[in-house]
C-alpha cells in the first residue's frame, strides 16, 4: 500500500468558517454530535436513493447503520456509517473547500457585517462536519466510496490551516470519523454522556444508532407514519417517552399537512395540569424537528404561549435554519406554522366537545385556564376559542356545563343580550340579590367563577351578534324592563326622602342611592362604579389596603318590610336608624362578595343584638 501523504491547505473561506463554528456559532457544544449523526444519516439517505436507481453499489448487502464507539482511556469518540462514502475529489470538495460561489459570497458578506450568527448554509454537505473541531483537536476520517472502483482513504486535520489525505487500509463502504478529544471535552468519550446527547437530539434518526454495541434510538418517529398503521399502545408509549410521563395522555392529535406548509404533527394533552396543583408555570412541551432531527427542544416559538400544556412534536422540511440548526430565521414562516397547527388543534377540540362531551368536560375542568388565557390575549384565534368556553348557568344543574352557542340557541325570541354574573361559587351567586329580576322574567344567566371570564366577556363585547352584559352592572336595563311599583312600596316622596337620607348617612361609601327596579326579595343591593362587582373585587385584591372597598351604588327595594321600618325609624329620628342603615349597606356588600372592614360591623352587630334582646 502506498504511504504517500498529500498535505493541502484549507480554502480561506473554510478557515473563516472553522473559526466561526469553533468559537461563536453554537451555543451548546454537544450539538456537534447531532450534526455528525445527521451527516451520517444524510450519507445513508443518499446511498438508499442510489440503490433504488443503480444496482452497481459496493457492499450492496451491507445494512444501513450508524455505529458510535467511546474510548474513555484514549479520549476518543468514533462515529461510523455505512453510507455513500467519499472519493478523493469529494473529500477535497466537501471538506477542504466551499464549492458554491454563492456560499463564498455569503461568507464575505457575513464577515463584512461582523455578524457570524446569520450563516444560512445548512444542508450543504460537510458544513456540520466542522462542528467536530469544537471538541476535537484532531479529526481522522476513514472513508470508502460506494462506487465499485472506489478506494479507501484517510483524511486528517487539526482544524487549523491544513489537512492531509492518504490511502488507507481496505474497508467496507462508508465513513468512520475518529475524534481525538480536547482535554476540556473528555466527557464525550463517556458512554453515558453520548447516550444522553443522542436521546435528546437524535432519538428519531431513521437508521439504527448503536453506542458500544447497544442500540439507543429504540423509539420510532411515529409522526412520520400513517396513523392507520399505529396502534393505541404505540401512541401511548411514544407519549410516555417524549413527555417523560407515566400515565396515558387524555387526548392525541396526529395529522399531516401539505399546504400551506409541509408539516407532520403529533400532539398530546396530558392527564393532569400541574399548574393547577401549584407547581409553577408549565414550560412549553412541543419540540421542533426537521427531517426527524431535533431543531428546538420545547420550542417557545411554534405554538402560542397559552398552548404550553401540550406535549408532542412538529416536523417540517421547509424550515429555514441557520448553520447550527439552533435558530429559525424566517419569522413569517414560523408564524404560519404556529397558525396552522393551532387552528387544527382548536378544530380538533371543537370536534371532541361534540363527539365526546364527557371526556371534553374532563379536559375543560383541568385545562380551561389555558383556553381562557388564549381567548383573552390571542386575537388571531379568539373566535375559535370562544366556541370552546363552557360555563354553568341558572338553567343548568350544578356541574352541568353549557357553551355560548347553547345559550344563544335557547334565548327568548325577543332577547337581544347574553347575561352573565360573576361570583366565587354557584351557591354565593344564587343566594345573592342579582338574579332576582332575571328569575322573575325567566331569563337565563351564565355563571362565571373566575375574574378572567369577566375580562374576556368585556373584551369581546358580543357573541354571534348578541351583546354580553353583566347582571351586576349598575346601569343595566333588562330587555322590556317595565317594573310596576307595588302597592306595598313606599310612596315616591318617601323614597326620595329615604334615599337622600341614606346618601347623607353613608357619605363617601356611596356615589348614589336609588330605588331598585330589579329587586324582588332582597331589601338592598350594591353595584360597583367600576362596571361590575367582579372588577371591583379584582381591584381590591391588587390594592394593598384590603379594606379600601371604594364607593358603590346602593339600590333599595321600596316594598321590602325592612326598608319600610327603616323609613319609620328615620321619620321618628330614632338614633338606631343610622346603625341599621350602615348594617344594611354592609350586608349588601357581603352579598356582592366585596370585602368590608369587619371591625366596625362586629360592634354594630352587638348593638343590634342587644336591642333585639330588649
Amino acid at each position: 500500500m502506498s504511504t504517500v501523504v498529500e498535505t493541502k491547505e484549507f480554502q480561506t473561506e473554510i478557515r473563516q468558517l472553522l473559526d466561526i463554528v469553533i468559537h461563536s456559532l453554537y451555543t451548546e457544544r454537544e450539538i456537534f454530535l447531532r450534526e455528525l449523526i445527521s451527516n451520517a444519516a444524510d450519507a445513508m439517505g443518499k446511498l438508499h436513493y442510489i440503490q433504488l436507481t443503480s444496482p452497481d453499489v459496493k457492499d450492496k448487502d451491507l445494512a444501513l447503520e450508524i455505529f458510535i464507539d467511546t474510548d474513555d482511556n484514549a479520549h476518543t469518540l468514533t462515529i461510523s456509517d455505512t453510507g455513500i462514502g467519499m472519493s478523493k475529489e469529494e473529500l477535497v470538495e466537501n471538506l477542504g473547500t466551499i464549492a458554491h460561489s454563492g456560499s463564498k459570497e455569503f461568507i464575505k458578506h457575513l464577515t463584512a457585517k461582523g455578524d457570524q450568527k446569520d450563516l444560512n448554509l445548512i444542508g450543504q454537505f460537510g458544513v456540520g462536519f466542522y462542528s467536530a473541531f469544537m471538541v476535537a483537536d484532531k479529526v481522522t476520517l476513514h472513508t470508502r466510496s460506494y462506487q465499485q472502483e472506489g478506494e479507501s482513504l484517510v483524511w486528517e486535520s487539526d482544524g487549523v490551516g491544513s489537512y492531509t489525505i492518504s490511502k488507507g487500509e481496505d474497508q467496507a463502504r462508508g465513513t468512520k470519523m475518529v475524534l481525538h478529544l480536547k482535554e476540556d471535552a473528555y466527557e464525550f468519550a463517556k458512554e453515558e454522556t453520548v447516550q444522553r446527547v443522542i436521546k435528546q437530539y437524535s432519538s428519531f434518526v431513521p437508521y439504527p444508532v448503536t453506542v458500544n454495541g447497544t442500540k439507543v434510538n429504540t423509539v420510532d418517529a411515529l409522526w412520520t407514519k400513517n396513523k392507520n398503521e399505529i396502534t393505541g399502545d404505540e401512541y401511548n408509549e411514544f407519549y410516555k417517552f417524549i413527555a417523560n410521563a407515566h400515565e396515558e395522555p387524555l387526548f392525541r392529535l396526529h395529522f399531516s399537512s401539505d399546504a400551506p406548509l409541509n408539516i407532520n404533527t403529533l400532539l398530546f394533552v396530558p392527564k393532569d395540569n400541574f399548574e393547577q396543583f401549584g407547581f409553577g408555570r408549565t414550560e412549553p412541551g412541543v419540540s421542533l424537528y426537521c427531517k426527524k432531527v431535533l431543531i428546538q427542544e420545547k420550542s417557545q416559538a411554534v405554538l402560542p404561549e397559552w398552548l404550553r400544556f401540550l406535549r408532542g412534536v412538529m416536523d417540517s422540511e421547509e424550515l429555514p435554519l441557520n448553520i447550527s440548526r439552533e435558530t429559525m430565521q424566517d419569522s413569517a414562516l414560523v408564524s404560519k406554522l404556529n397558525k396552522v397547527v393551532t387552528g387544527r388543534f382548536l378544530k380538533f377540540l371543537e370536534g371532541q366537545a361534540t363527539s365526546e362531551p364527557e371526556k371534553y368536560k374532563e379536559f375543560w375542568e383541568k385545562f380551561n385556564q389555558f383556553l381562557k388565557e388564549g381567548a383573552a390575549n390571542d386575537f388571531t384565534h379568539r373566535k375559535e376559542l370562544l366556541k370552546l368556553l363552557q360555563f354553568e348557568s341558572s338553567n343548568s344543574k350544578a356541574g352541568e356545563l353549557i357553551s355560548l352557542a347553547d345559550y344563544v340557541g335557547r334565548m327568548k325570541d325577543d332577547q337581544t343580550v347574553i347575561y352573565y354574573v360573576n361570583g366565587p361559587s354557584r351557591e354565593v351567586i344564587e343566594s345573592g340579590p342579582y338574579l332576582e329580576a332575571f328569575r322573575d322574567k325567566g331569563l337565563e344567566v351564565i355563571y362565571t367563577y373566575a375574574a378572567i371570564d369577566d375580562y374576556i366577556f368585556g373584551a369581546i363585547g358580543e357573541y354571534e351578534g348578541k351583546r354580553l352584559v353583566s347582571a351586576d352592572e349598575a346601569d343595566l336595563k333588562l330587555d322590556n324592563e317595565e317594573k310596576v311599583r307595588s302597592e306595598q312600596s313606599l310612596s315616591e316622596e318617601d323614597v326620595q326622602a329615604l334615599t337622600s337620607w341614606l346618601k347623607e348617612v353613608l357619605g363617601s361609601k356611596v356615589t348614589e342611592v336609588r330605588e331598585s327596579k330589579r329587586l324582588v326579595d332582597s331589601p338592598a343591593v350594591v353595584f360597583s362604579p367600576y362596571g361590575t362587582n367582579s372588577m371591583q373585587r379584582m381591584m381590591q385584591l391588587m390594592n394593598k389596603d384590603m379594606n379600601n372597598v371604594g364607593p358603590s351604588v346602593l339600590e333599595i327595594n321600596a316594598a321590602h318590610p325592612m326598608i319600610k321600618r327603616m323609613d319609620i325609624a328615620r321619620k321618628n329620628e330614632d338614633s338606631f336608624a343610622k346603625t341599621a342603615a350602615e348594617q344594611l349597606f354592609e350586608n349588601a356588600q357581603i352579598a356582592a362578595g366585596l370585602i368590608a372592614d369587619p371591625r366596625g360591623m362586629v360592634n354594630r352587630l352587638n348593638e343590634i343584638l342587644e336591642r333585639a334582646l330588649g
